[in-house]
């Protein structure tokens, strides 16, 4: 953690010192002055009147420092992100992004490194322009988040390489067909891989009209390292566990968007089959397998986002469900509605509230409530 709070100093530093010279009338190479620095943060209050799972507290919920820059036809990012990950007073400091793409043809680019996942489309909106307290249950259980599988929470990045494009131009020069395949570790970021077997993802959309994707997406893998508990044959009463190696994982997305103007409607399913990790251990690089909630899972979500007044005001409107193993009982829904207010273009409040619908719970109905601070710089 240290040493990467020291890396972001060290990188924020060189850029300044460039830029000081740069000032002073230097002659400074093409590659220095593409630098960019950036970053955000993210301040959240959130309230829960879950029946034993009840809420009620502040949160730092993000902080990311980003340096871009481009080298010829090759653009490249590195970004720090600093959460509490772990649960309020256990902070987290990791490097989240590390790739550089070859980016001279937009039908053909190439990345490698460490980045986001080519799948569904949520997946990669920005957490601030996303519009919402979190991703879609169904995109942080199935996506790399604090996965069902197990794996560390990754911002659904992974690492490895990917080649995606444009291509299908009309009369007009727009692209009407997007297509991207990248192969990973299948262990999420700043990870080896555990099994020496790779995930291979792939997406394709149609871009039929200005501002609608309709799209699809696969994905087939494994992640290493599995175990599970035995009984004991003679004796009941005592387990295991064991080394089981590696388990299979499979998923699909079906995606729709329209984005233009301010408005923005979108709707994805995502179905998975592979074997999930006993609870508590999602998202925290869990490796015990529960039986319990089978091998399958799914969930889907849609919501609209449309401007009350232009640049200043959004109200918003999102229905999601997950189910946990692939039945209602494991189901977990949530009714949302709130506001969007922009001080600025870099400055913004967001409001929620959700009714929650948990079958898992005794009390299955529950409030939610959720207030964000959102800034960039």
């Amino acid at each position: 953690m240290k040493k990467l709070t020291i890396l972001a100093i060290l990188l924020v530093g060189f850029v300044q010192a460039a830029f000081s010279q740069e000032s002073k009338g230097s002659d400074l190479p093409q590659w220095i002055k593409n630098f960019k620095v950036s970053g955000y943060g993210m301040l959240q209050y959130q309230y829960e009147d879950a029946e034993g799972a009840d809420h009620n507290e502040f949160n730092l919920r993000l902080l990311r420092f980003i340096v871009d820059g481009k080298i010829g036809d090759v653009d490249w990012r590195a970004q720090v992100q600093g959460t509490n990950a772990k649960g309020p007073g256990e902070p987290t400091v990791q490097l989240v992004d590390l790739y550089a793409e070859w980016v001279k043809h937009k039908e053909f680019r190439l990345k490698v490194g460490q980045f986001k996942r080519a799948f569904t489309f949520e997946n990669p909106t920005h957490p601030i322009t996303q519009g919402w307290y979190s991703y879609a249950m169904v995109v942080n259980n199935l996506s790399g988040f604090g996965d069902r599988a197990g794996e560390k929470s990754s911002g659904g990045r992974d690492i490895g390489i990917q080649v995606q494009g444009d291509v299908l131009p009309n009369s007009a020069g727009r692209p009407l067909l997007h297509y991207q395949v990248g192969v990973y570790n299948g262990e999420g970021i700043n990870r080896k891989d555990k099994d020496h077997r790779k995930d291979v993802i792939g997406g394709l959309w149609v871009m039929p009209v200005k501002g609608l994707r309709i799209g699809a997406f696969g994905w087939t893998g494994s992640h290493g390292g599995m175990t599970a508990l035995v009984t004991d044959p003679i004796n009941a009463s005592t387990t295991t566990q064991v080394d089981i190696g590696s388990v299979g994982l499979n998923r699909y997305c079906l995606s729709a968007e329209w984005d233009k103007d301010e408005y923005t409607f979108r709707t994805e399913y995502i179905h998975s089959q592979g074997w999930g990790v006993a609870p508590g251990q999602a998202g925290k690089g869990g490796t015990l397998i529960d039986y319990s909630n089978g091998d399958k899972a799914d969930g889907w979500y849609v919501f609209g986002i449309v401007p009350v007044i232009k640049s200043k005001l959004h109200a918003k409107a999102r229905y999601q469900t997950y189910r946990q193993a692939k039945d209602w009982d494991s189901s977990k829904t949530m009714y949302e509605v709130g506001l969007n207010y922009f001080f600025s273009k870099n400055m913004q409040l967001n409001f929620e509230y959700g009714l929650v619908n948990n079958r898992s719970l005794a009390k299955h109905n529950h409030n939610f409530l959720d207030l964000e601070f959102d800034f960039r710089f």
